[in-house]
């Protein structure tokens, strides 16, 4: 009885009753941390975006994403083997075309800056999955993400505000492609300018074309977002006029982006994605609750900068803070993530 009123006593006077919850004995060491992790990154979870150009042996540095380049066709077979190596299993394509018109036509080109890549990069590296990104940003002269509503355009329509995108005549140019990239190798096809219909027309193009097992990865909830902004340096894509929210997703609005996830899913999308993922944690979970695709969230150029921004003066730890970050898109509900830490991820977490 004694030593059972000393037990109390002692109990007591730490201001902690024996029956209290301790969580901190699972937090003790790094082993029993590693052990009781909930949430674990690895390179398969990790999808790498490569930018492309024309050219001899360049790797330009792209100033706005440091680490980040711009290579030529002729760099990109060492490189897809060297992602490979790493244990990342998929790339994602962005071409930089020589010459740039109304309508994009270096997109639908089999001989384009695109479908070139892909066939260096499945020949390097076979089991490397390729993504290509499916817009027209990167191509047109006019840097919007398909057909511009003008009097020089064969379709014209007066009914509609001068410099609208024009939607249905853009979903045939987007099939059109899509059959051009999947012919050259591509194993997912990923339409990314928000187009109504969009996933529906290039399913039926791929399908129509024997081409039923190319995945589609669609970017179904895209917002009109100003994280962006890197990107459009690094893919000489920024539109020459005006802005890209009439067809992307007001930031403000998760509704209308989980609306926009179900219409991709009822089209035939194998695959959803959100865009930007840190800014759209709420959205992606909400996602992950509703649908049972797989889904993706794509770590855009803007949040990579500010981390690298942050670290460079000195405010924030550059390996703890990108992988702090790519952990909370996964335990958000990533399946995947499209992210340029990629690389250096694979490293950090080898190394940990």
């Amino acid at each position: 009885m004694e030593d059972q009123k000393l037990t109390t006593a002692t109990s007591e006077s730490s201001g902690v009753s024996a029956a209290s919850p301790r969580p901190r004995r699972l937090r003790l060491s790094a082993s029993i941390r590693r052990l009781v992790r909930e949430t674990a990154l690895r390179p398969d979870d990790l999808i790498y975006p490569l930018f492309i150009r024309h050219g001899q042996d360049l790797k330009l540095p792209i100033e706005s994403m440091p680490g980040q380049f711009q290579l030529s066709l002729d760099r990109l077979s060492a490189e897809a083997e060297a992602i490979a190596d790493l244990g990342i299993p998929a790339v994602l394509l962005f071409g930089i075309p020589a010459v740039k018109d109304a309508c994009g036509s270096d997109n639908f080109n089999p001989a384009g800056i695109i479908p070139r890549a892909i066939a260096i990069i499945k020949e390097a590296a076979p089991d490397l999955i390729v993504i290509s990104d499916m817009c027209f940003c990167e191509y047109t002269d006019h840097g919007h993400c398909g057909l511009i509503n003008s009097p020089g355009n064969a379709h014209f329509d007066p009914n509609l505000p001068l410099g609208y995108l024009l939607n249905d005549p853009t979903l045939e140019l987007l099939a059109r492609a899509s059959v051009v990239h999947a012919r050259a190798g591509a194993d997912i096809i990923a339409p990314s300018g928000m187009l109504d219909g969009m996933v529906a027309a290039i399913r039926r193009a791929l399908d129509g074309d024997a081409m039923s097992h190319v995945a589609i990865m669609s970017y179904a909830a895209k917002a009109a977002s100003v994280f962006y902004g890197p990107f459009r340096h690094a893919a000489h894509s920024a539109p020459g006029f005006g802005d890209r929210r009439q067809y992307q997703l007001d930031p403000a609005n998760r509704r209308e982006a989980l609306r926009e996830i179900a219409l991709d899913a009822d089209e035939g999308a194998d695959i959803l994605l959100v865009k930007p993922a840190l800014p759209c944690l709420d959205i992606l979970n909400e996602a992950r609750r509703r649908f049972d695709l797989p889904l993706a969230a794509y770590q855009v150029s803007g949040e990579y900068a500010m981390i690298h921004g942050a670290a460079r003066q000195g405010w924030l730890d550059l390996e703890r803070s990108a992988l702090e970050s790519l952990v909370s898109i996964k335990r958000a509900g990533a399946d995947m993530i499209i992210s340029y830490f990629a690389k250096d991820a694979v490293a950090w977490l080898a190394s940990a």
